[in-house]
């Protein structure tokens, strides 16, 4: 059975959350925390992450349906580009687990790269 698009919103924010406070608790950075929806000018789920100085967006996605990886990465770098950005990753909902840290990442090869050589 489907979900309704009230219980997936609640998913999603319930997602978000947990993964704003995982991140704020394991990089020990009690900045990070969840954004509140901002319109057209998305600019990621999460705020308050940063490496080396640089801002990172954060797209989180509790889905119930199919990986899609090319929508969700095309949506990833709007949101970078809103926020100004250099740095993103999205957080999938990885079935049949609900710990924080099991969750799936992925970016592109160049955010990758990136995020690897950032000085």
């Amino acid at each position: 059975m489907a979900r309704s698009l009230q219980s997936a919103k609640r998913a999603g924010a319930s997602f978000e959350q947990d993964v704003a406070a995982y991140l704020a608790d394991k990089l020990a950075r009690p900045g990070i925390e969840r954004r509140h929806l901002s319109g057209a000018n998305d600019r990621g789920d999460i705020t308050g992450l940063f490496v080396q100085g640089e801002r990172v967006v954060v797209e989180c996605k509790n889905y119930g349906g199919r990986v899609e990886l090319s929508t969700w990465i095309r949506e990833l770098e709007i949101e970078m580009l809103n926020d100004k950005a250099q740095l993103g990753f999205i957080v999938a909902k990885r079935k049949g687990t609900t710990e924080p840290g099991k969750q799936w990442v992925a970016m592109t090869l160049d955010d990758l790269i990136r995020f690897i050589t950032i000085v």
